[in-house]
């Protein structure tokens, strides 16, 4: 099985920081995490590549080389998927879809995508398993908003970490605010759920030895 996970391009506001890179000749602000850490829980035998549009071109040949394109999206990436979306389907490839963009109006994406699925950690297992058995859905979602105990190490080697100005943790999800400018408690609840002290260990040494003991991080307390 070859899977392609696709990461969408950010217009040109203040999310991309086109410009400000090239002063430190760098492609992109940080890898796609969300992204990393669904291809780490998919089958270890299936064929995975990714291609971050901000940093990298999709081209033709990636989709043709693809089983299955993952897409992962934020809201303000939503011209960007719907191009992706078009690609997919003009080259006969079947999509999953996740991420903001998709949880918060996953009715709407009916029209977009083959499947969409919600809150991964819980529900990308059993669409594996009816994928498997070829009786997999349309909508896999939740209606709780699972912990992160349990979450994998993001699969860094599918990025190039040269092409980022730094690399990125999660270390929480959840949020006991009501800020009016922010959607995070619709997204992921009012309950911060941690990551431990372990597994954040586990995670900075895996950053580390990929990049050959030199490197930045940003540690994610919401994301």
């Amino acid at each position: 099985m070859n899977v392609l996970l696709v990461y969408p391009k950010y217009p040109d506001t203040f999310w991309s920081f086109k410009y400000a890179l090239t002063f430190i000749s760098k492609r992109a602000l940080h890898p796609p995490l969300g992204l990393l850490t669904v291809a780490a829980m998919l089958p270890e035998e299936w064929e995975k590549r990714l291609i971050d549009m901000n940093s990298a071109n999709l081209k033709d040949k990636d989709l043709q080389w693809a089983d299955y394109v993952f897409i992962g999206a934020m809201a303000v990436q939503k011209e960007s998927t719907k191009q992706v979306i078009s690609r997919c389907r003009e080259s006969g490839v079947k999509i999953v879809a996740g991420g903001p963009l998709f949880t918060a109006a996953c009715e709407d994406s009916r029209k977009w995508t083959t499947w969409c699925s919600t809150r991964p950690r819980t529900t990308l297992p059993p669409f594996l398993e009816d994928l498997a058995g070829g009786t997999a859905k349309h909508l896999y979602t939740c209606n709780t908003f699972p912990g992160l105990d349990r979450t994998p190490i993001p699969l860094w080697e599918l990025i190039d970490m040269k092409r980022y100005a730094s690399m990125n943790i999660q270390y929480s999800r959840g949020c006991p605010f009501s800020c009016e400018f922010c959607d995070i408690t619709t997204l992921y609840g009012r309950r911060a759920r941690t990551k431990s002290v372990g597994q954040i260990l586990d995670e900075l040494e895996a950053l580390y030895l990929l990049a050959g003991g030199v490197a930045s991080f940003l540690l994610m307390t919401i994301s």
